[in-house]
């Protein structure tokens, strides 16, 4: 029996409770009598069992499945899921870059900006008025 993947850590960051960087599962021999390995909750790819593992999950961060073997080969790995970087701010649309939405659920009230490919954002200066007492 192989192992399952590792679950993934949970965000609400988007809104929505999600898991996000799931372990991929193991790879078995074809001579095995147990099961390959499942992919952990966030994204993880399922192992092999005398085949190649799966892909992590796009835009999650999950691992990819280990591979499998048999007499006469090696099975690759699953290659690991791309990533995502959301980036949260309470108040209106305040900048520029990737998909940008207004928060909601657990989000309400927030501006959101979700980058899934290469990018950057931009804010304007912004002045921080210092309250503290001497």
């Amino acid at each position: 029996e192989a192992g399952d993947g590792g679950i993934g850590i949970q965000s609400s960051i988007s809104g929505t409770l999600t898991y996000y960087a799931g372990g991929g599962g193991g790879g078995l021999s074809h001579n095995s009598t147990g099961s390959r390995g499942l992919g952990g909750l966030g994204g993880g790819g399922d192992g092999g069992k005398a085949a190649s593992g799966s892909n992590g999950l796009a835009n999650s961060g999950g691992g990819g499945g280990a591979g499998g073997h048999n007499d006469s080969q090696n099975f690759a790995g699953g290659n690991g899921g791309s990533g995502i970087v959301i980036v949260r701010y309470l108040g209106g649309d305040a900048a520029t870059g990737g998909t940008e939405s207004s928060g909601a659920n657990l989000a309400t009230g927030y501006s959101l900006h979700t980058f899934t490919t290469t990018g950057s954002e931009q804010r304007p200066s912004l002045k921080v008025k210092n309250k503290m007492k001497q």
